[in-house]
Formats: C-alpha cells, structure tokens, sequence
C-alpha cells in the first residue's frame, strides 16, 4: 500500500491550535498508523500514515477497542471526511475524549 503524506498530517513538536481551532496531535513515533474508514479494526484501511505524523482531530466517536502506545480505548479519531485513526496510537494527553463527539 503506497503512503499518503497529504492533507491532515501537521509536523510540528507540539499539541498546537489550528487557524480553525482544531488541534494537532503526534501519533505514536515509532508507528506507521493504519487511517480506516470508520471507527474500528473491522473497516478497511485507507492509507497508512508515516512514522512522526501528526493529525488533525476533527471529532471523536466510539469503535473497536485496541491496544496501543497510549493505553487501551475504544476510541476513535476522525482526522478527515470519512478517516479515523485509533486513539490509542494518538498523544492526546487524555485517556478521555478530547474533541466533540462525531454524529
């Protein structure tokens, strides 16, 4: 699968608020992130971010619960229309949600 390097991923050293007030987190540094297109291990993977990513958290739902760098949750990241990444493998500096809810 080719990596995607485009749009919704922020290089940058930390949480920092976006012109539209978004947030950008880290995903875990050492990890080639699967981007899927829905909250959970069950929906296809769309791209795979690189290693030292940073996203752009538009909304946060629930999903598939998965074990990560930053603990265990079940949930789920939306960086883009119809993109979601675990939020275990994203450096939020919460074990809750950090974002409005999805829906």
């Amino acid at each position: 699968m080719a990596v995607d390097e485009t749009a919704d991923v922020v290089g940058s050293m930390a949480a920092e608020s976006g012109d539209a007030g978004y947030m950008t987190f880290p995903v875990a540094p050492d990890s080639r992130v699967n981007v899927r297109s829905g909250p959970g291990t069950d929906y296809p993977v769309k791209k795979v971010l690189p290693y030292g990513s940073w996203v752009k958290i538009d909304c946060q739902t629930p999903g598939t619960t998965v074990s990560g760098p930053y603990g265990t949750s079940d949930i789920w990241d939306c960086i883009g229309n119809g993109l979601y990444v675990a939020d275990a493998y994203v450096k939020t500096g919460s074990d809750g949600y950090v974002a409005t809810r999805c829906g």
